[in-house]
């Protein structure tokens, strides 16, 4: 039975994140993520014209998912911020474990974001962990929280995606001195 379009489509996707989290972007040939789905080069450029279009399909889902979180974040203050911050962004993280790892390896070659809306989006996460709290050891807390979340989701440590999440949940409250971490929270 032949495959449709959008099957194949979804296969060339998910061959391509399983080598690009592999072997990296750069290590990864457009001919072997289309052996890794099972179709021709030829195949693949007629659904993609270039590697670079495969991954920003790849990390549009988590760009939505970004832009979702900063929307739900910009009403909130103090604690109810940073602890839905935190939440959310652990989440996120875990969901995406396989693109968190060639978004990282992928940023410093990236240039303005593809939705404009995530401009800055890094600056606004920082200010809702920290509780929007302009103190430079909250504001510290809150980048060294962001950025161990974003480098563990990357790592992709081998744990089932609960324990996970409620570890890295626990250890960023930590960070912001907003738990002991012991107790559960998170």
């Amino acid at each position: 039975m032949a495959r449709t379009p959008a099957a194949l489509r979804g296969q060339i996707l998910e061959s391509a994140l399983r080598s690009f989290a592999r072997y990296g972007f750069r290590g990864t040939s457009l001919q072997h993520i289309a052996s890794g789905a099972g179709c021709s080069k030829a195949s693949l450029l007629y659904h993609f014209a270039n590697k670079e279009a495969i991954l920003a399909e790849l990390l549009a889902p988590v760009e939505r998912e970004a832009v979702a979180l900063d929307a739900r974040l910009a009403g909130l203050d103090g604690e109810e911020a940073a602890l839905a911050a935190v939440s959310a962004f652990a989440d996120l993280t875990v969901r995406f474990r396989r693109e968190m790892k060639v978004l990282l390896e992928t940023l410093p070659e990236r240039t303005a974001p593809a939705d404009p809306a995530l401009d800055g989006l890094g600056d606004r996460l920082a200010d809702a962990l920290a509780g929007r709290s302009s103190d430079p050891a909250d504001q510290v807390a809150a980048w060294m929280a962001l950025g161990g979340m974003f480098m563990t989701g990357a790592a992709d440590p081998p744990m089932s995606d609960e324990t996970l999440r409620e570890a890295m949940a626990r250890a960023a409250l930590r960070t912001l001195g907003r738990a002991s971490g012991g107790d559960g929270d998170a």
